[in-house]
């Protein structure tokens, strides 16, 4: 498995590549080619030209969430590529209507149009896309802890209602080195990500995890996050997006925590 970001909020000195408050990753495993989440803008697509990734070669697309720091790349993607044969994998709410007192912040495209242009794979129970990687559907609150947070509002055709983000998702790898979590913004919080993967995937190895812990104070919460975290005994901890540098900076007091830049690469 090969990791590249394409997107994330920071950017490295002398790597002349954008960054932007959003996240978007190129992945290749096996035979597969696959974009997780797409950023705000079409930064994304920018920096795939410049590291030589041909992003109309796609076989998946995988969304976190439904919120526009994750599916605002749609608008352009769509536009640029031919998807007709990417199959786009996420949770049946995530193309539902979001907005917060800012605005609209839900994806740019609708569920139907996205029918009309891809291969529309929505699911609500984990989801194998092969036998190495599996999309973990809706999460399951398992710690007492990682209480689903109301973002703004929502709607599926009728009322705005209170957005618990329920759609929020992630993907899990299986390598030699254990499971490696890829997360978007982790509004089910990272831990209940963690345990469901390793449920899901009938291993308690977790090798790393990267992505938004959606994180932002030092506070009770976090100090029960990292005592779950240090139990993982993952190797590789790469919190990034949604993450403030307070929070960081207290993880990395007892457990190393690696940065994270547009351009860098995993492999696995």
């Amino acid at each position: 498995m090969k990791l590249r970001v394409l997107i994330d909020n920071n950017t490295y000195i002398d790597q002349y590549f954008l960054g932007e408050p959003a996240l978007s990753y190129y992945i290749e495993s096996g035979d597969k080619r696959i974009l997780f989440d797409t950023g705000y803008s079409d930064a994304f697509m920018y920096n795939a030209r410049k590291m030589g990734i041909d992003l109309g070669n796609l076989t998946h697309i995988i969304l976190s969430h439904g919120h526009n720091d994750h599916t605002g790349g749609l608008a352009y993607l769509k536009e640029k590529f031919d998807l007709k044969e990417t199959e786009l994998i996420a949770h049946p709410a995530c193309f539902n209507e979001k907005k917060a007192p800012e605005g609209n912040i839900g994806a740019p495209v609708t569920e139907t149009e996205m029918r009309s242009l891809c291969r529309l794979n929505l699911k609500k129970e984990p989801f194998w896309v092969d036998e190495e990687m599996v999309f973990l559907g809706e999460i399951q609150e398992r710690l007492p802890f990682e209480k689903r947070k109301c973002m703004g509002q929502c709607r599926d055709g009728g009322s705005w209602e209170a957005d618990h983000v329920t759609e929020d998702s992630a993907a899990v790898f299986k390598t030699p080195k254990g499971l490696f979590i890829v997360t978007g913004c982790s509004h089910s919080g990272i831990c209940n990500i963690i345990e469901q993967a390793k449920d899901v995937c009938r291993c308690g190895r977790i090798a790393g995890v990267i992505g938004g812990f959606h994180l932002f104070n030092v506070d009770e919460r976090l100090e029960d996050t990292i005592r779950y975290l240090r139990q993982t005994d993952a190797e590789m901890l790469y919190p990034c997006h949604c993450v403030s540098f307070a929070v960081k900076a207290k993880m990395n007091e007892t457990m190393p925590v690696r940065e994270v830049g547009t351009g860098m690469t995993i492999e696995l």
